[in-house]
């Protein structure tokens, strides 16, 4: 299923020219802000969790994963180069397989690792706390980045419609509907971090099972269909 060359090829693009630098920026203001709210001695001592929980999980994690996950496919699709992708004898599974791979990896080294630091800055050890943050951005980023792969593989405008969805569902109907928790990815991460971190300022609602059961299914539902998907694209270049 894993393609050393499309998955060469996607890394090279999605590291390439000033992406990285676009990539980079999101990690960094968690971190700056993390260092700030250290230096402030009148900050309240339950700051960590509220600040990393909701800022790194709901907006440093799905930003990252989107600006990746639309990337690896939304472009070749885009401009059509990836009638070029798809006239060699690789699988369209195997495409999709290595593409959200790799762009989970890429979201893990610019989201889940500073959501670790950033932990281990405000705790100042490498904790239960800090690990429990890094973990559950693991599994954040594995879901959303299938999540976003999936959505370049429906609309031509995939960017907008992965705001969309973070904006309008897991910012807002996830807060205000208590079933759509067993479907927020926001909602996973949470539940394996507090698991581990045992902090109840997390705001986590799933157990750590459910959440990575849901999780799994989330992504193997994703990477399926967004293969389905890929399968039925003509080369005249309609979805």
């Amino acid at each position: 299923m894993f393609n050393p060359t499309i998955a060469g090829i996607t890394l090279r693009a999605l590291l390439g020219r000033k992406r990285v630098f676009l990539l980079a920026i999101p990690g960094a203001v968690l971190l700056i802000i993390t260092i700030a709210l250290k230096a402030d001695h009148n900050a309240s001592t339950s700051w960590p969790a509220e600040v990393l929980g909701r800022v790194g999980f709901s907006a440093l994690l799905p930003l990252t994963a989107l600006i990746v996950g639309t990337s690896v496919l939304g472009a070749e699709i885009d401009d059509s180069s990836i009638l070029h992708l798809l006239a060699t004898p690789v699988s369209r599974a195997s495409i999709i397989f290595t593409k959200t791979l790799i762009a989970a990896a890429v979201t893990l080294l610019f989201a889940a690792l500073p959501e670790f630091v950033a932990g281990v800055i405000a705790t100042g050890k490498a904790g239960s706390f800090a690990v429990g943050l890094g973990v559950g951005a693991v599994l954040g980023s594995i879901v959303y980045t299938a999540v976003f792969v999936l959505i370049s593989t429906i609309t031509r405008h995939p960017v907008a419609f992965a705001l969309a969805y973070v904006a309008v569902w897991e910012g807002l109907v996830t807060n205000l509907v208590s079933g759509a928790k067993y479907l927020s990815v926001e909602q996973y991460s949470l539940g394996l971090a507090n698991a581990i971190a045992k902090n109840g300022a997390l705001d986590a609602h799933l157990t750590a099972t459910t959440a990575v059961i849901l999780a799994a299914i989330a992504t193997a539902a994703a990477v399926s269909y967004a293969g389905t998907r890929l399968r039925s694209f003509r080369l005249t270049g309609d979805a």
